[in-house]
C-alpha cells in the first residue's frame, strides 16, 4: 500500500465512523502508530479532521451535529471544566478504581490523572486513547457499539460489562440538571450512565452552569446520597433544594484561567 492509498483509506474510515483512535487505525491498515499519526497530521492540515490525544475526529460544520461532536464540545467552558477537573482529580488517589464516562468533563479529569497509578474503566475511546499514549493506569474498555459523534461505547454489551465491575468512584457528566435529576441525550447513554452509577461506591457529576435547568430527552438518574455534584456556580433554588432533600453533596469550584 502506498502512502497516498493509506491516507485515502484512513480518510474514508474517519468519514464513515467520525472518530478513530490511533491503535484501531494502525491495526486496520497494518501500519505503525507513527505512520498513522503522519497521515492524520496531513488530513488535519487539509481540514478533514481534528487531531487530539489518542486519535482524531471528523470536522463537522452542521450546528446540530456539533452538539454531539466530542472535540467541539470539549472547547466549551474550558476554564470551568479545568476548575472542576482539578477539584475532582485531587480526590482521586493512587490505587483507586475509577469509572470515566464519555463526556468532555470526564475527559478533562482524565488528563489530570496521567501519572497516577490507577485502574480506569471507561466507555470513552478518547479517554482510552489518552491512557494508551501516556500514563501508568491500567485501562479497561467496555464493550458495546460506537456512538460515532461522541466516540463512546454504548448498548447491551457495554451495560453487561459494567454489571460485572466495581469502582471506588464514577466520574460522569450530564446533558442537563433539573430538580428531577440528571439528564442524558438518548436512552443508550442514559442506560450506560445508570450502570456506571450502580457499579461505583460514589458518583461525581461534573456540570458547568450552562446545564442548570436544562432537560434532555432522557432522565438518566435522580439524585442520591452517594452523588456529588461538582459545578462552577450556585444552582437554582429548586435544584439546590432537591439536592438537599436527597442528601446529595454540592461542591462549588472557583474558576481560574488555565492553559490545559
Amino acid at each position: 500500500m502506498t502512502n497516498r492509498q493509506r491516507v485515502e483509506k484512513i480518510e474514508k474510515y474517519i468519514r464513515d465512523h467520525r472518530y478513530a483512535d490511533l491503535h484501531t487505525l494502525a491495526n486496520r491498515f497494518n501500519s505503525s502508530v507513527s505512520t498513522v499519526r503522519r497521515a492524520l497530521d496531513e488530513l488535519e492540515a487539509r481540514g478533514v479532521l481534528r487531531r487530539h490525544h489518542g486519535g482524531a475526529s471528523l470536522l463537522d460544520t452542521d450546528e446540530i451535529a456539533r452538539e454531539y461532536d466530542f472535540i467541539s464540545r470539549d472547547q466549551r467552558y474550558a476554564d470551568e471544566k479545568f476548575a472542576m477537573a482539578r477539584f475532582i482529580a485531587e480526590r482521586i488517589v493512587p490505587g483507586m478504581t475509577i469509572i470515566l464516562d464519555g463526556g468532555t468533563s470526564a475527559y478533562a479529569v482524565a488528563r489530570l490523572l496521567i501519572g497516577k497509578r490507577l485502574q480506569i474503566i471507561t466507555n470513552s475511546l478518547p479517554v482510552a486513547g489518552l491512557f494508551s499514549d501516556a500514563g501508568s493506569a491500567e485501562t479497561i474498555v467496555t464493550g458495546g457499539s460506537i456512538h460515532n459523534r461522541l466516540g463512546v461505547l454504548v448498548g447491551p454489551h457495554c451495560d453487561e460489562t459494567l454489571e460485572r465491575l466495581h469502582a471506588d468512584i464514577a466520574v460522569l457528566g450530564a446533558a442537563g440538571i433539573t430538580e428531577e435529576g440528571l439528564w442524558a441525550h438518548n436512552p443508550p447513554i442514559a442506560s450506560t450512565q445508570r450502570h456506571m452509577v450502580a457499579a461505583a461506591d460514589e458518583t461525581i457529576f461534573a456540570l458547568d452552569h450552562s446545564k442548570f435547568g436544562r432537560k434532555a430527552p432522557v432522565l438518566a438518574t435522580t439524585f442520591a446520597a452517594e452523588h456529588t455534584i461538582v459545578t462552577d456556580k450556585e444552582p437554582p433554588n429548586n435544584v439546590a433544594t432537591a439536592l438537599r432533600a436527597a442528601r446529595s453533596t454540592l461542591a462549588l469550584c472557583p474558576v481560574t484561567k488555565s492553559t490545559v
